[in-house]
């Protein structure tokens, strides 16, 4: 059973997609941009600010389906350009201190609303 996650603690979906979707103890979390909940405006700073609010954003949408950075299997992370792989590995690492996810990482020509990063996460009960 297909089962819809949303909170307004991230972001709401700026087109037609959810937040993210539950299937069989499978989470799946739509990219992520570094808008701020509050004023879905993206976050003041470079690479770093963004990647943080992103994180955030993940993090709200993993709590209100009732899983952590734990459950997290693998991620995949969309960046403006690779000048920012190392600063972006700097905040992300934060929140995978142990036994990290898969992940794929690319620099992708643009993103949107000019977001420098954007990350797509999928999470296993």
């Amino acid at each position: 059973m297909k089962r819809i996650i949303s909170t307004g603690k991230a972001p709401q979906a700026i087109g037609p997609y959810s937040q993210a979707v539950e299937i069989e103890g499978t989470l799946y979390i739509s990219g992520q941009v570094p808008l701020n909940p509050e004023n879905m405006k993206l976050v003041e700073g470079g690479i770093k600010e963004q990647t943080e609010q992103v994180m955030k954003n993940i993090g709200a949408i993993l709590d209100a389906a009732g899983y952590s950075f734990w459950d997290v299997a693998k991620s995949t992370c969309l960046l403006a350009d690779m000048k920012y792989f190392k600063e972006m590995n700097e905040v992300y690492g934060k929140y995978y201190p142990e036994n990290p996810p898969a992940r794929a990482a690319f620099a992708v020509k643009e993103l949107p609303l000019g977001a420098l990063v954007e990350i797509e996460t999928v999470a296993i009960k």
